[in-house]
């Protein structure tokens, strides 16, 4: 038996599995809290800029005017994805007195009202959010959901963080979007390749924790 510590199953060769008579199980929900939990805080480190603020006062400088960042609060926070995760990041937002747009052609408007979510199409979402937070599963529907032309489509002063699958992303349209401005940061926890290089373009970015 496999039984994977998480949500999907992706990550594991199921033909193999199934050729071999090896059980796949995963575990839904088991770290749901954890990951809402986590996205909440990349939230707030990357428009608040705290980890550049940390790493700028380690280095003894007093930088005070150049972390200003933005608020979360009022602002609308754009969800790709309301099922255990993004449903759980709805709830924890509530306290930001944002406005919720959810996009999830699997999510009845009744279970989206629970949170205070309105579903929109994509596009809608993506022009309307101040933050925009991905939780999907890695399918053929959701490989590259997020690529230049969806980046072209945020505000400039949006920000795109991903804790689901770095698959669902175009890495290379994200670095064009962070390195030309076009968006205002992004907060990363999942790359295609897992460890990302150490040379990868991403990590040199200073608008992007």
């Amino acid at each position: 038996i496999i039984a994977r510590h998480g949500v999907g199953v992706d990550n594991i060769d199921l033909k193999a599995a199934t050729d071999n008579n090896v059980i796949v199980t995963y575990t839904p929900h088991v770290n749901a809290e954890a990951v809402a939990d986590f996205t909440m805080g990349l939230i707030l480190s990357v428009a608040r800029r705290i980890p550049q603020a940390h790493l700028s006062m380690r280095q003894g400088k007093w930088e005070a005017t150049k972390f200003i960042g933005a608020e979360v609060y009022g602002k609308t926070l754009g969800i790709i994805g309301l099922g255990g995760i993004g449903y759980r990041v709805a709830k924890r937002a509530k306290g930001f007195d944002v406005r919720i747009l959810a996009y999830d052609p699997y999510i009845s408007h009744e279970r989206a009202a629970e949170v205070s979510a309105e579903l929109v199409d994509l596009e809608t979402l993506l022009r309307e959010s101040d933050f925009v937070t991905l939780h999907v599963a890695l399918t053929d529907e959701t490989r590259g959901i997020i690529g230049e032309e969806e980046f072209n489509l945020m505000k400039q002063t949006a920000y795109f963080i991903n804790t689901s699958r770095g698959r669902a992303v175009d890495e290379r349209a994200l670095y064009k979007a962070l390195k030309e401005r076009k968006i205002a940061g992004a907060a990363i926890d999942v790359y295609s390749k897992e460890p990302p290089s150490a040379d990868s373009p991403l990590l040199l970015l200073d608008n992007m924790v």
